[in-house]
């Protein structure tokens, strides 16, 4: 079950960004403190939270008011592969279009191909690139800009 998170959520919801964490997800690791909730949908599996997807505005200012980010879109390991965060997705664009928002963006490490298909094979469509923005690891990753319209007619 697909559900808006609660402050109860946030403790489970630290702990699985903190089991999940990677380079290839995020070129921020996490950082402790409270987990934020708002605007947070969870995957619920009987108590067991599968995943999240966190939606908000872009900026805080009117003339972006019509558009939402993904900010970010994250599964347990061990629920994998099981369309969850297809299911997430979804809801966050569900979400978005309920808003009133007309766009919906997010950004995506280049080197996270599984991501990126998930995206595109969702109606997403890359906007731009910033090459080489983060050094992770080791090596320079692009982080890449995709966008979703989400009005009926694409205007």
């Amino acid at each position: 079950m697909i559900r808006s998170a609660t402050p109860q959520d946030a403790q489970a919801l630290d702990a699985l960004d903190r089991r999940n964490f990677s380079f290839l997800h995020s070129p921020v690791a996490p950082r402790g403190g409270p987990f934020d909730t708002d605007g947070v949908l969870v995957y619920d599996l009987e108590g067991e939270l599968a995943g999240y997807a966190k939606l908000a505005r872009v900026w805080p200012i009117p003339s972006v008011d019509h558009v939402r980010e993904l900010k970010a879109l994250t599964v347990d390991a061990a629920y994998r592969r099981r369309g969850i965060a297809r299911a997430l997705l979804d809801a966050a664009i569900e979400r978005a279009r309920a808003e009133g928002a007309r766009k919906l963006t997010l950004r995506v490490l280049g080197h996270n191909t599984p991501a990126r298909a998930l995206y595109a094979a969702s109606g997403f469509v890359e906007e731009g690139t910033v090459r080489g923005l983060f050094y992770l690891e080791g090596a320079y990753v692009d982080d890449v800009l995709m966008s979703m319209d989400l009005t009926a007619d694409g205007s």
